[in-house]
């Protein structure tokens, strides 16, 4: 294997450590997360949607976790194997979606400003990865990748996400797996062009990584997200550390509200075609006035909260 291929392989590895759930770069510091299996239990918020005298689900995810929590619960269980049809925001298996989100991470922009390229190029080291391995991605990935990295510090890895879990069980049972977005719109969002918006994403995603609240926070989020507490983390810009000011809000509202009318469309009309829907979405999505939930009962949906089993 030569030179350019290990690193196209490295760099690859760097992207899909964001999407596709797979272990970050870091190496033993922080130390990957242990192995060691947690109960299978419910964990994350569940809802029913009714409509046209037919059930589906919406189901809010986290792109972290911590050992066994990819394992569904026994009511995560039960509606997807009561549903027609997997609904994730991308399809992480698509050669054709890693191949759009690997190019668009390579594609070169302008460099940083002296002062964010040290900030960053700290941040890199001080989360153990291999500059050379990120050293051709896009400045906002780079930071994004070190904030996966840092996530071990509070127990938390990519590898126990659910995206790549429900994806999996979709397969395995044969039932069809639709993305609701594509490759190209997240990567809109995510990595911008021009040298302005870069520096802000890569400031906004740096500042809670140096002012230590970047791993409190991550605790946080995943806390509430085990259990369902949709009231903490619809308060996330209180408290995460990365809201700073009117542009970090703007950012986060880019990310999560301005989507979600086109992710409930998605929904309503796989639902419209007579089949059962198990829609899976990052639960910040759930919050605030886009929150899907309130979207999809404007859409007619009769929308329930489904409680954990007992």
């Amino acid at each position: 294997m030569n030179a350019l291929t290990r690193w196209r392989r490295r760099a690859a590895a760097a992207v899909a450590a964001l999407w596709f759930g797979l272990p970050a770069l870091a190496q033993d510091c922080p130390p990957p997360v242990d192995a060691a299996p947690a109960a299978v239990a419910d964990r994350g918020p569940l809802w029913s949607l009714e409509r046209d005298g037919r059930r589906s689900w919406l189901y809010g995810t986290l792109h972290l976790g911590r050992p066994g929590w990819a394992t569904p619960g026994p009511r995560t269980t039960a509606a997807l194997a009561a549903s027609d049809v997997v609904a994730l925001e991308l399809d992480p298996e698509d050669p054709a979606v890693q191949r759009v989100l690997l190019a668009e991470a390579l594609r070169p922009v302008a460099p940083l400003a002296p002062e964010l390229a040290t900030r960053l190029a700290r941040a890199v080291r001080g989360a153990c990865l291999d500059p050379a391995a990120l050293a051709a991605l896009h400045p906002a990935m780079q930071a994004i990748v070190v904030t996966l990295a840092e996530a071990r510090r509070a127990g938390l890895d990519t590898a126990w996400g659910q995206e790549a879990a429900l994806a999996r069980a979709a397969r395995g049972s044969g039932r069809p797996l639709v993305a609701l977005e594509t490759a190209e719109l997240q990567v809109a969002v995510l990595l911008p062009r021009e040298p302005e918006a870069i520096a802000a994403a890569v400031d906004r995603t740096l500042a809670p990584l140096e002012s230590g609240q970047a791993t409190a926070a991550l605790q946080r989020l995943a806390g509430a997200w085990e259990h369902a507490d949709l009231a903490t983390i619809a308060d996330y810009e209180s408290w995460c550390g990365c809201v700073a000011d009117a542009g970090d809000h703007e950012a986060l509202r880019e990310l999560n509200d301005e989507r979600n009318p086109a992710l409930a469309d998605g929904i309503a009309a796989l639902h419209a075609q007579g089949r059962s829907v198990f829609a899976a979405v990052g639960a910040l999505h759930m919050t605030g006035p886009q929150a899907l939930p309130r979207l999809l009962e404007a859409r007619g949906f009769v929308v329930r909260p489904v409680s954990p089993a007992p």
